[in-house]
């Protein structure tokens, strides 16, 4: 039997699309209490790893995004949707779900 060669997954995303990962939840409070597993709200900061070409106008021509791959953003807590590739989890969204960058 031959082996079956994988390749590795990449992420493209489309128009104005941005693939983001999630960063870690703040683990502790700024009382300094040490929240448990469960208790961590999802976190709103992520880094954009991947960045569509830009929307497309009906003239035909395009916008481009406004963020580049690296930079750190806000996100809405439940904003685009959630995909694994790699045991890594993804966040894919429109660029206008973005609601701020971080500087």
């Amino acid at each position: 039997m031959a082996k079956k060669k994988t390749a590795s997954l990449k992420l493209e995303p489309m128009d104005d699309r941005v693939v983001a990962r999630r960063m870690d939840a703040e683990e502790k409070t700024p009382g300094g209490i040490i929240l448990p597993d469960a208790a961590q709200e999802k976190s709103m900061r992520g880094e954009i790893v991947a960045v569509g070409p830009g929307k497309l106008l009906d003239n035909g021509k395009r916008v481009e995004p406004d963020v580049k791959v690296g930079d750190i953003i806000l996100m809405g807590r439940y904003a685009g949707t959630e995909v694994t590739v790699d045991e890594v989890e993804y966040i894919i969204m429109r660029e206008g779900d973005i609601l701020a960058k971080i500087s």
